[in-house]
Parts: structure tokens; sequence; C-alpha cells
């Protein structure tokens, strides 16, 4: 390549914020050639699994850093050779563009400008940042990173290091087998390397299906070979991390705390110890309100949507926001200001096998019955396949939490930070009712309502909750209500 240079693509700040991120797969490796706007590699932050877009044409020189690596926002990942002169300011990495048998000098990165969320350019930015490393050969670099992964939690045994030293030349690029970013996840957490898999969809595409098989056709070999077994990791490991993200001693399980579930912990935490909590409880016969969800499912509004108990319960936390605007609000501790937001961003906690996240229905108080039963679908679903984006579950305003589908009857949620309250919602299910001066069997369940005592006192608190206790129990009140 004539006139050529190298460019350092950088970790960009694909949360909004966020100040780290692991690198989950690479999808090319050193020689490959890549094209403005390829995807070059998925990484997760403590919000969403995103994959990252190459910005120019190039020749893969390096990648910097091992699948299972958590690296910092503005940090080089991957250096690509590129045509046409020197690189701009702000992409260039002078010290990493000097060939690998050459001294490198530590370079102090520039402040000026840094890549930010992916597809909107750079930004400034004050944050100071580690120095580069002085540069390795290729095959102290792939040691060097092994290690790393080891220290980190993913990497394999001692001897897993040595592993990566192979690619060193590394041969034809390979076509990049065909698979939806849900079906990647699975493989990842399943430990399955796509390019073993033998496709069975359209265009050769790997479905969900076909990874399984592949997990049970491994699973004999296992169980018959114990040292074949131990010997694919390493032979793999320049396709996938060399070990699980969990691993195994001999009575214990540990699991890097990293991901969601890492931001989730410390959010928690700093809810639990800033907000004051109260939480308060009300059990309601909703019977009406089932029968109406059953109505509701053969009405033609509602044809192609799905209709459950948790759209009503939604509904009616709306209409008692509608009636209680105070308790949609937040506090503002620099400012020392209660702010009250007149929109509801109505978040729905979501259990995921990346670990619970809060995604909400922007202006859900905007909504009508079908469309809000139209978002809680589409944001479920997304939830589920792994696709919820970072945006998704930013601007939060008040959350329902739904305990009762483990058939738990109540609990005291801990408040989504920056939020005044959250809901929970325990199982439904028939009990003795006093109904009509009669004791009969009705369909009862439990609400709780947490709420930050700093904004929310008890008046307020009880007048939301028992707003929604009888919007459930008496649901034309959401007519007679609006």
């Amino acid at each position: 390549m004539t006139n050529a240079s190298v460019r350092e693509f950088k970790m960009p700040d694909v949360g909004e914020g966020l100040t780290e991120a692991e690198i989950l797969k690479w999808y090319v490796q050193p020689g490959d050639t890549v094209t403005d706007g390829q995807v070059v590699c998925e990484v997760e932050t403590a919000k969403a699994a995103v994959e990252l877009p190459i910005p120019y044409d190039g020749v893969v020189r390096a990648l910097h850093f091992p699948e299972g690596t958590t690296v910092d926002v503005g940090t080089s990942i991957i250096a690509v050779e590129v045509a046409g002169g020197a690189a701009p300011a702000q992409e260039e990495a002078p010290a990493a563009a000097v060939p690998a048998a050459e001294p490198e000098k530590p370079a102090e990165q520039p402040a000026a400008r840094q890549p930010v969320l992916v597809g909107y350019g750079v930004a400034t930015s004050s944050t100071r940042r580690r120095p580069r490393k002085q540069a390795q050969d290729p095959v102290a670099r792939q040691a060097a990173s092994a290690v790393q992964a080891e220290l980190n939690g993913h990497g394999a045994a001692p001897a897993a290091p040595a592993a990566p030293v192979a690619p060193a030349a590394p041969a034809a690029p390979a076509q990049r087998p065909l698979a939806k970013p849900p079906v990647r996840k699975l493989a990842k957490d399943l430990g399955v390397d796509l390019a073993t898999v033998t496709p069975s969809g359209p265009d050769g595409v790997i479905t969900r299906e076909d990874v399984h098989a592949a997990v049970a056709a491994a699973q004999a070999p296992q169980q018959t070979a114990p040292a074949a077994q131990s010997a694919v990791p390493a032979a793999s490991a320049p396709d996938r991390p060399a070990a699980p993200a969990s691993y195994d001693t001999a009575r214990e399980t540990r699991i890097p705390v990293k991901g969601v579930r890492k931001a989730t912990a410390a959010a928690m935490v700093g809810s639990a110890f800033t907000a004051p909590h109260v939480t308060e409880f009300v059990t309601v016969d909703v019977t009406r309100t089932m029968k109406l969800v059953e109505e509701l499912k053969q009405d033609k509004e509602f044809a192609g949507l799905r209709v459950n108990p948790l759209l009503l319960i939604a509904k009616a936390l709306l209409v008692a926001i509608r009636r209680n605007p105070d308790i949609n609000a937040s506090w503002d501790e620099a400012a020392q200001e209660i702010v009250v937001k007149h929109y509801v961003n109505l978040g729905i906690a979501a259990a995921t096998p990346r670990g619970l996240i809060v995604p909400n229905i922007k202006d859900a108080h905007a909504k009508t019955l079908p469309e809000l039963a139209a978002s809680l679908g589409e944001l479920v679903s997304t939830a589920r396949e792994g696709r919820t984006s970072p945006s998704a579950m930013q601007g939060g305003t008040v959350t329902i939490t739904n305990v009762g589908v483990f058939g738990v009857d109540t609990g005291t949620p801990i408040l989504n930070p920056g939020e005044s309250a959250i809901l929970a919602v325990g199982a439904i299910k028939p009990q003795p009712w006093v109904h009509k001066g009669k004791v009969k069997p009705r369909q009862v369940t439990t609400l709780a309502l947490s709420f930050d005592h700093r904004l929310v006192d008890g008046e307020l608190g009880s007048k939301v909750l028992a707003d929604v206790a009888a919007v459930l129990e008496q649901p034309k009140r959401l007519i007679t209500w609006a």
C-alpha cells in the first residue's frame, strides 16, 4: 500500500457517558481488509451490547485487546492501515504507526477531541485518560493480552497465553458467519464458535436451533473424551475468549461482575444509600380487571397486540400519576431542587440473560391503550432478544416491576436511580374475599409502592397507591377519571 498511514480506532462512548466497554467478539483479524461502515467487533457496556463499525477503508494491522477484555472509552482497540496520507489529528496515534520493531515513545493522548456515541462524530473532552503503553512486537503483545484477559477473569489456564502466538502469521481471512445479533449473543453465552456451526436458515443464516444443535452435538464427545475437550479452548483462542464468563473451582462458581450486572449493582447501592426509601402495600380485588383483559383480547382494536394484566396496571399507574403529578419527579442534589416532570417515561423492569435492565416507554402518558399495548410488546420482545438500545434505558421517570410472574406475592423494590417511585406487582391468584357481603373466591393481588421520602411524603405516596388499586378494582375508572 503506497502512501499509507495507520489509523487507530478508539473505543467510543456507546452509551452517552459510559466509561468502559467489554469486547465480546472480534469479527476481523490482522490482515483482513475492511471497508467504511463494516462492523469489526461487538462490545458490551453497562447498558447494552453494541456492534461497532469502522469509519474508513484499509487493512487491519493489529487488534490491541483480546475478546473478554474491558477497555476504557478513548483507548485504541484496533489499528488499520489506510491509503491516502496522514490521518486526521483526532484519529491519528503517531506512536502506534511506528513499526513494531522500533521503540515507541509513550504518547500522551490529545485532550481536544475524542470519539463519542457511534455515528455522532467527536466531541470535546476534558477526561483524563491513561497514557498508552509502550509498543510490543506482535508475539509479545498477544501474550500480554492473553495474560491480562486471565487476570480479568476471562482467560483460561496459565498455559493459555501461549495459544495466541500461533496466529502471528494470519491465514487468509475467513468469511464471517451469517447470524442475527441475538443468535451471536446466544452462541457467545454458550461458548459456541459460529464458524463451526452448520446453518439451516435462508441464505446460509445461522439460527438459534443451529446453535443449540451444535451444543448438543458437542456434549457427547465431551463426556467420553475429556482430554479432547480441554484442548478445544486453546485451539480456538483467536476466535473466542479462552474461557467462559464464569468458571468453576472444586466447590464454587465465580462469575466476574461486569457489564449490566456491575452497573445494576452500583446503581442499586447508590440508590439504597442516597434516597430514603419508604414502601407501602395494598391488597386489591382485581377480578373485574381480569375480566376486562379477556374482553380486550377479543376487541379488534387490539388485534395482533398482546393484552395482559400488566397493560391495565400500567394504565392505572398513569391515571394515578395524572391525578397526583408531584409523584413524577426527581431530586436535584446539586441545585437543591425538586424537578417535577410533565411527561411520563414509564420504565418496565426486565430480567434478561445479561441481567436486569429497565427500558422505558417514552411519553407513555400520551398513548392510547392500544398504543401502550404495542409499546409494551415491543419493549419486552426487544429486551428478550438483547437488542435494547442505551437510549431506551435513559430518562425514565417511574418504574413498574412485575414480581408476580415468578409467583411472588410482593416485595420492597429499590428505586431506579433518578426516579421517585417504583411499583411492584405481585402474583394474581384466587383468594377468599368478602364481596357483596359474602365470602367468595376472587382474583386478588398485592401492590407495593416504594418512593423517595425526600420529595414524596406519606400522604402523596398513599394517594398514588390507593388510586392504582381503585382503578384495578373498578377499571371503569379508566374512563370516569380520564
